[in-house]
């Protein structure tokens, strides 16, 4: 939603104003639009534009090697035929006007009565419609224009720069949209400014497939996809309307509707360009991000367009706009690493001998691993919900990364491996993978008992676990400075490791000196809903945690009750 405006109404024109503030050292305001300043070698105009709310489109694309003017209407509405050939004059440098934009109806009647004004003036001007988008129609020439329109447009720009007549700018123009397809899907709808609702929305656990850029909504609503099946969904169905070309190298967009983060952009298009590689097709100078939007509305449109030589040198030609750069010259001196360098892999370390005794305790480290990965899957959401009361919620994914991660560096670290071995890996695992400071802290304490275990060892027996929980708290106090009462793992910790090592010291035995220790932890963790946190990220915002016990106290507790129930089944097998 769109939060910040004075008047809804004069968004579009507020907006501009700001806008041609900012990027007054390369652009001027002219009624109706913007023009880049110009150089000093006449070049062919290319206008582009349309409706407000599709930044960088329109107006952020106007600069050295890409547009030389952009019409700027009002939020997804076509701008007037006087406005486009305001622009349109403004930009004309004596060697003709090229007006292009999507096949919309508005746009198509008023940038088309605007080049009727111009040429009566005497003003060579063309009009290039943008027809990308296979969703909105079997024929090519009733398809809309959407993120299309960038790779039009930039062909369209380099040719201008390269300083070729208008016949062969446009020639290379239309052979772009010749050779562009898009096809885009939507997860949620825009709202405009001042509104209280989305222009449209898409139901729960559903997409919209082959959404419009003006607030339209996809043609049909399918079943939400993994990111996999989305990626090869886009790729495929674009594959098969590919136009009448024996190209193998595509440029390739994968372009952000407004509010998609570009971290989901990165992971969709790890799937997206090995769908394409599959397919036998070099990708091209590709480009991820937001190119074409529409305001605030969550979706991703992918874009391919078929090369030939003359459109894979435009398409990767030099530009400088407020929105979009692209040059060259920063990556000519980088060197490629060469195959010794790609191929670098950690040293691999010989398995240490063990005692039969040692290899039979990393079997219920192992085991233990492996409960704590179901532990925790199981809690993961509602411990991000804990977190998230006063830190940034991601305690549960975290815990999870770091416990799965271990529990495979442990199954993978040899049969005949010891406990101590196998501890320290998966310590070493933990904190690689987790992150964070929970990260860090399980996965030191971890390696540290694993250091502290003899893979030698004839017996481990009840002093050798009291030494060892020592030796885990202690590397628990010394990294991460908190105390008891500062509300953290610590307050459930603490209590565990002196209930557990009064209870061997009393000559209770190991599964049942664990579980009693793993019910006074869970209490201690329940407890520490009325503390107040007093370090990490958590403290800022210390008020609002009252009331919900600390999530790295919970997990504890969680993980110390699990894993005494595997010590019981155990010794009652």
């Amino acid at each position: 939603m769109t939060r910040i405006f004075d008047d809804p109404a004069r968004f579009a024109e507020d907006q501009l104003e700001g806008f041609l503030d900012l990027y007054s050292d390369r652009l001027r305001g002219v009624p109706g639009g913007v023009v880049s300043h110009r150089t000093d070698r006449p070049q062919v105009a290319v206008v582009i534009g349309g409706g407000s709310g599709h930044y960088p489109a329109f107006c952020g694309t106007v600069g050295p090697g890409f547009a030389t003017g952009a019409v700027v209407g009002n939020i997804f509405t076509s701008p007037s035929a006087s406005q486009a050939a305001s622009v349109g004059r403004a930009a004309d440098q004596g060697r003709g006007v090229i007006f292009s934009f999507g096949n919309y109806a508005g746009d198509v009647i008023n940038f088309g009565l605007a080049a009727d004004r111009m040429r009566d003036e005497g003003i060579d001007t063309r009009i290039l419609l943008v027809t990308d988008d296979i969703a909105s129609s079997p024929e090519i020439a009733q398809r809309r224009g959407i993120a299309g329109d960038f790779t039009v447009f930039k062909v369209l720009g380099a040719a201008a720069a390269e300083g070729h007549d208008i016949d062969v700018v446009e020639t290379f123009g239309r052979a772009a949209n010749d050779h562009t397809r898009t096809l885009g899907v939507a997860f949620s709808g825009c709202t405009m400014p001042g509104a209280d609702e989305p222009l449209f929305t898409v139901p729960h656990g559903q997409l919209g497939l082959g959404l419009g850029i003006h607030g339209e909504p996809g043609i049909r609503d399918l079943p939400t996809l993994p990111a996999t099946e989305l990626g090869r969904m886009l790729v495929d169905d674009l594959l098969a309307d590919a136009p009448d070309t024996r190209s193998r190298r595509v440029a390739v967009i994968l372009n952000g509707l407004g509010t998609t983060k570009y971290e989901e952009l990165f992971l969709l298009w790890r799937v997206v360009a090995a769908r394409l590689r599959e397919a036998g097709l070099t990708i091209v100078a590709p480009e991820v991000g937001e190119l074409v939007t529409s305001l605030d509305m969550g979706g991703c449109s992918l874009t391919l367009m078929w090369l030939n030589d003359d459109l894979e040198r435009l398409w990767c030609a030099d530009a400088y706009t407020p929105g979009y750069r692209k040059t060259a010259a920063p990556l000519e001196p980088l060197v490629k690493p060469s195959v010794s360098e790609r191929q670098l892999v950690p040293p691999v370390l010989a398995v240490p001998a063990a005692s039969a005794e040692s290899v039979g305790l990393a079997a219920t480290v192992r085991a233990a691993l492996r409960v704590a990965c179901d532990t925790i899957a199981e809690h993961e959401h509602e411990l991000g919900r804990i977190d998230a009361v006063a830190g940034d919620g991601d305690h549960g994914r975290g815990m999870r990364k770091g416990v799965e991660a271990a529990s495979a560096r442990a199954e993978g670290a040899g049969q005949d491996a010891g406990a101590g071995w196998v501890l320290r890996q998966a310590g070493q695992a933990w904190a690689d993978e987790a992150g964070g400071t929970s990260g860090v802290l399980w996965g030191a304490a971890i390696e540290a008992v694993g250091r502290e275990l003899d893979d030698y060892g004839a017996t481990f027996g009840p002093d050798y676990l009291a030494r060892a929980v020592r030796e885990f708290t202690a590397t628990i106090h010394k990294l991460g400075k908190a105390k008891l009462g500062d509300k953290t793992m610590v307050d459930a910790l603490v209590p565990f490791s002196t209930e557990l090592e009064t209870a061997l010291n009393a000559g209770v035995a190991v599964p049942k000196a664990w579980s009693v220790a793993a019910a006074v932890a869970t209490m201690a963790a329940a407890e520490t809903a009325e503390l107040t946190p007093k370090i990490g990220r958590a403290r800022p915002l210390a008020e609002r945690s009252v009331g919900t016990p600390d999530a790295g106290a919970t997990s504890f507790a969680l993980l110390c009750t699990a894993i005494g129930a595997l010590l019981t089944s155990e010794r009652s097998a």
